[in-house]
């Protein structure tokens, strides 16, 4: 049959309105919205015909539905005033009862059951077009900064505000500073033990006062003025360990924001006086979604710097041969005895790209290592009874125990981080 023919079989089965007729066959010609396509139809029959085609009453598919495009657009546009975003994206929760009438026009008219296209992308185009019209907005069909829901059973508009991200580097400066809040083990965060205030965190929940997250993430919050923030760092330091030079990657995600536009430069300016000298911030920049599984899952080197104490007189040169045979070794790790009882014990193969150090006296070094992400330096440094091959200890044959930590670099191990294609210009 041809569309002429189809189109007055769709129009024998009752009222239609024109974009409910245009969409059977938006499959067959192009260039023309629904609505125009519909009338368009209906004009064509009228004239070969002779014949009245004019729609007359409700459409008894859509029952009226694409004749509210336009308050439906006003209503998502308004639901979401006070919010910053440049994208968007209009879905659309169809009754069943519309999804029926939507099945039976097809059947009814002789139609193949998938011809055309069905009210749910008729609506969320045409409601969408609107709405960036609306709000000077782009659509954007991964994830948009704001998701309109329209439900048609119950006239309402859902609003899904995503999430913000702001990527940066940290530095932590001062020891005893967890990366996110710990809590505390005694009262499992609750603050209270037995009725009253938690004596192992004096009724705070935690374990630590501060923590990066806490030094970080309300700034960002505040800035965004969203509803929460939660961090997301690039691994983590031992609580005792500093963090420094080029810093740790992270990522603050802002739940809610109302503001997405921040300046960059502010921001990082106003983390580092909250902070007040424990944690330091640099190369704050907008990301993107993506770039929270970036960071969490990157494959990084770390190098560290860690002051080790001997038990035994140790010579410069037995320390010189020791840090040059673990140069280059590949080290074989049972999980550390320290952290036994909350991972798997288990054996792992991890490379040590350079180690070097030097005596401060017969029995106090500076030891620097650059390894494998996943590398336990601590261990490389005792081999915790021997749980650790080769180490620093075994080849010194003298026990050896890291007196202080600290991490000075965190890099990928194939491309610099900094220029991920997650950040946002």
């Amino acid at each position: 049959m041809s569309v002429l023919d189809d189109a007055r079989a769709a129009l024998d089965t009752g009222p239609l309105c024109d974009p409910c007729l245009g969409r059977l066959f938006a499959d067959r010609s192009f260039g023309l919205t629904n609505a125009e396509r519909g009338h368009a139809l209906r004009v064509t029959l009228a004239l070969e015909a002779d014949e009245d085609f004019e729609a007359g009453g409700d459409c008894w598919v859509c029952e009226g539905e694409c004749a509210r495009v336009d308050w439906w657009a006003e209503q998502a546009a308004t639901a979401v005033q006070g919010y910053d975003f440049s994208t968007y994206q209009v879905g659309t929760k169809v009754p069943p009862l519309l999804e029926e009438n939507d099945a039976l026009l097809r059947e009814d008219a002789g139609l193949d059951p998938d011809a055309g296209e069905a009210l749910k992308t008729e609506l969320n185009r045409e409601v969408g077009k609107r709405v960036g019209r609306l709000t000077d907005a782009e659509v954007e069909f991964g994830r948009p900064h704001v998701q309109f829901t329209l439900d048609l059973a119950t006239d309402e508009v859902d609003v899904t505000v995503n999430s913000a991200f702001v990527y940066g580097r940290y530095r932590k400066l001062e020891r005893d500073i967890p990366q996110t809040r710990w809590p505390c083990n005694d009262c499992n965060g609750t603050g209270l033990w037995q009725g009253q205030p938690c004596e192992g965190c004096d009724g705070t929940g935690y374990r630590y006062d501060e923590s990066v997250e806490q030094l970080t993430a309300p700034v960002v919050k505040e800035a965004m003025d969203g509803s929460a923030a939660t961090f997301h760092g690039a691994g983590r330091e031992d609580v005792d360990a500093l963090m420094l030079e080029s810093g740790r990657p992270f990522v603050v995600e802002v739940d809610q924001p109302r503001t997405r536009d921040v300046d960059t430069t502010a921001l990082e300016r106003e983390i580092n006086e909250f902070a007040d000298g424990k944690v330091e911030v640099e190369g704050i920049r907008l990301a993107t979604h993506e770039m929270v599984e970036r960071v969490k899952e990157l494959d990084a080197s770390k190098t560290y710097r860690m002051d080790v104490e001997f038990a035994e007189p140790v010579t410069e040169s037995a320390l010189e041969d020791a840090l040059a045979e673990l140069t280059g070794a590949t080290v074989e790790q049972e999980t550390p005895q320290r952290v036994a009882h909350r991972r798997a014990d288990i054996t792992r193969t991890r490379d040590v790209y350079e180690a070097g150090g030097d005596l401060v006296d017969e029995t106090h070094g500076v030891v620097r290592i650059h390894g494998e992400g996943g590398l336990y330096v601590k261990e490389l440094v005792s081999s915790d009874g021997g749980r650790t091959e080769p180490s620093l200890a075994g080849l010194l044959g003298v026990d050896a125990e890291v007196t202080a930590l600290d991490v000075v670099d965190v890099q990928g191990e194939s491309e610099p981080f900094a220029k991920s294609e997650f950040l946002l210009d």
